[in-house]
């Protein structure tokens, strides 16, 4: 089976694009536990499930390219900053955790832009796994399970996510130490 070149990365693009709609959805609810809350979860859980769906056809069909490479975890850092934002504007959850996040993930990505021209700064398996315990926090954040299970559940929550911010920040810590170690060995 041959699959068009670039559906890996059309893939991508149509994952950041959801991110607008997912925030209107998720603000316009205005945090109540409304379809719209229901909609914009179930939105953010497909499009970041998807994250598997474009490396995979990339990597079975041999098309993985340079764009997909820096285009991947851009499309991961739009939908979960996206999602840590809008819990914060709820008031769901502390903009402390969303700022330490998003300075570890605008960082990263900046680093990849400068150094793009030398070489491209694919995702490491720390990053990978922040990625999927990121995802697996905020779906849980986002669901209005509450409503279902009880309040119960926020503990649930905020186990995740503690799991989340840790692994955020420890594969920070890991990309830094990864690329100086790299630098050093470049100038040998």
């Amino acid at each position: 089976m041959t699959i068009p070149r670039q559906l890996p990365n059309v893939i991508t693009v149509v994952r950041i694009l959801c991110a607008p709609v997912f925030v209107w959805m998720l603000l316009a609810d205005g945090g109540d536990a409304g379809p719209l809350r229901w909609w914009a979860a179930v939105l953010f859980i497909v499009a970041i499930a998807t994250d598997g769906l474009d490396g995979y056809l990339a990597r079975r069909y041999e098309i993985v390219t340079d764009l997909g490479k820096l285009l991947d975890p851009i499309a991961d850092k739009v939908l979960t900053g996206a999602a840590f934002v809008g819990l914060s504007i709820l008031g769901e959850l502390p903009w402390w955790i969303t700022i330490v996040v998003l300075v570890r993930e605008i960082g990263i990505t900046v680093y990849r832009f400068i150094v793009v021209s030398d070489h491209v700064l694919a995702a490491a398996w720390m990053g990978k796994l922040k990625t999927m315990a990121q995802a697996v926090a905020l779906s849980l954040a986002l669901l209005p399970l509450w409503t279902i299970v009880g309040e119960w559940i926020f503990w649930l929550n905020g186990i995740t996510m503690a799991v989340a911010v840790v692994l955020t920040i420890a594969s920070g810590i890991d990309y830094i130490v990864t690329e100086v170690r790299a630098a050093r060995r470049r100038t040998r």
